[in-house]
């Protein structure tokens, strides 16, 4: 006779079987209704609808093929049906989600079956997968065909964006060894403000003071740090206060930036076509921008030639114009910039491009992801030639680590290094009262 937990593993079993039968069922009951979709409407006219009566539409043909094939199914499960039709005809799938919540920052899919998310700085598996390689294909499709991007066999590699601006980067085989791989860094609607930054303890209202004064100085800036440490969210927070008055032209290799001011100019890179032909480099753009009468000009991301183009810009009367760059030092910024002059192909001595990048560069910030995978400020420096012509690099302020709790949170406070910047007295000319006080470092300041 078999015992009662027997008969409770058996009933679980069954209960197993059910539910794995039914969840086949309403997976059937999708794709027979994406099939007469795709059969039996006008999707020329369908698709011409914008997304609101789009995804109203096809919820009312959806309703209408139930009623007549007399499938009846529980209302919280037909809501289930229609959404998940609605995501796979107009939406992204499986990701929408996880597109929808904004806790979310980035959704990094390695392969069908394996989907990860970032949540304030920290990786975690999400419980979404995809139904086979296809069916990541199909989304990636999607998300690429509106901005006449491909992704085949022959351009293996894709970079787009999403309506609300994330950006999206796919691979897939044979460059990839795992199916399709999609990275997703997605966009606040609402972009971040100082005020963000100072909660999320990225910067301290000295830092922010000085940076604020900086921007509305137009002194010109150098963003540099690591993949995901927060470029260009920060080039985001220093550009809104950039005086409204003046005309901003925006240049980036994918659009990220979102500047709510008036006057802004954005263009972008494109790749070639399938020709071989059509490609729009970074460093054409900004020789374009010089002929577009720009108060500052803002690239997005630094890597090659253009690097020359955007100091000769910096050089010549464009002040105030901000960049980032990838490095993971202050200096490793410097010298990943003379690095990119000399790939523009001009044969200048190193110690003319130097003096020529310390004429362009008056301030470099720092910015780090931590393991904790908080986003900090580790670092302002001032780019200061001395009296035998040499460059010099100046901190003015800086992150000091302390300790990491058994948590793994990192902590530590931000003081000023001492230096008073000789950018000071432009500050002050352009109408911020900022005094020597300000770069008292945090130990003086306990003692006075």
């Amino acid at each position: 006779m078999a015992s009662l937990f027997d008969r409770r593993v058996n009933q679980a079993s069954k209960a197993n079987a059910v539910s794995n039968e039914h969840n086949q069922y309403i997976e059937g009951l999708v794709e027979h209704y994406k099939s007469r979709l795709l059969r039996d409407t006008n999707l020329e006219a369908l698709t011409s609808l914008s997304q609101g009566e789009m995804r109203l539409k096809i919820e009312q043909l959806v309703s209408q093929f139930m009623s007549e094939e007399k499938v009846i199914i529980p209302r919280q499960e037909k809501d289930l049906l229609i959404s998940r039709i609605l995501d796979e005809s107009v939406g992204f799938g499986p990701l929408e989600p996880l597109i929808s919540d904004e806790s979310i920052t980035e959704i990094l899919i390695n392969g069908h079956d394996e989907v990860y998310i970032e949540r304030f700085g920290k990786l975690e598996l999400s419980s979404i997968s995809f139904r086979d390689d296809d069916h990541v294909r199909h989304v990636v499709d999607r998300i690429v065909a509106p901005i006449g991007r491909r992704i085949d066999e022959s351009s293996p590699m894709v970079d787009a964006r999403l309506p609300d601006g994330s950006r999206v980067n796919a691979v897939i085989p044979p460059v990839s060894l795992n199916g399709t791989l999609v990275s997703i860094r997605k966009f606040r609607k609402e972009p971040f403000q100082m005020d963000d930054m100072l909660k999320f303890q990225t910067l301290d209202d000295k830092m922010a003071t000085f940076l604020q004064a900086v921007t509305k100085s137009k002194l010109n800036t150098l963003i540099s740090g690591g993949t995901g440490s927060g470029k260009t969210t920060l080039l985001n927070v220093l550009a809104a206060d950039i005086p409204h008055g003046e005309r901003v032209i925006t240049i980036e290799d994918s659009a990220e930036l979102r500047l709510d001011r008036p006057n802004v100019i954005g263009m972008e890179a494109r790749s070639e076509n399938v020709e071989g032909q059509g490609e729009i480099t970074i460093r054409q753009l900004v020789r374009n921008a010089l002929r577009m009468r720009p108060d500052r000009i803002i690239v997005g991301e630094v890597r090659s030639g253009e690097a020359f183009d955007m100091l000769q810009a910096m050089n010549t009367g464009h002040e105030g114009s901000i960049t980032t760059v990838h490095a993971n030092s202050t200096d490793d910024a410097l010298r990943r910039v003379e690095a990119m002059v000399v790939m523009a192909g001009l044969e200048l001595p190193a110690r003319i491009i130097r003096e020529y990048i310390v004429g362009a560069l008056d301030i470099i910030i720092q910015v780090t992801r931590l393991t904790d995978g908080t986003r900090k400020i580790v670092a302002i420096s001032e780019v200061v030639q001395d009296d035998d012509g040499e460059h010099q690099i100046k901190e003015i302020f800086r992150f000091k680590r302390t300790n990491m709790t058994d948590k793994g949170e990192i902590e530590g406070y931000y003081t000023p290094t001492g230096y008073v910047p000789r950018c000071l007295n432009r500050l002050n000319t352009f109408g911020h009262r900022i005094s020597d006080s300000l770069f008292i470092p945090a130990e003086e300041e306990v003692h006075l």
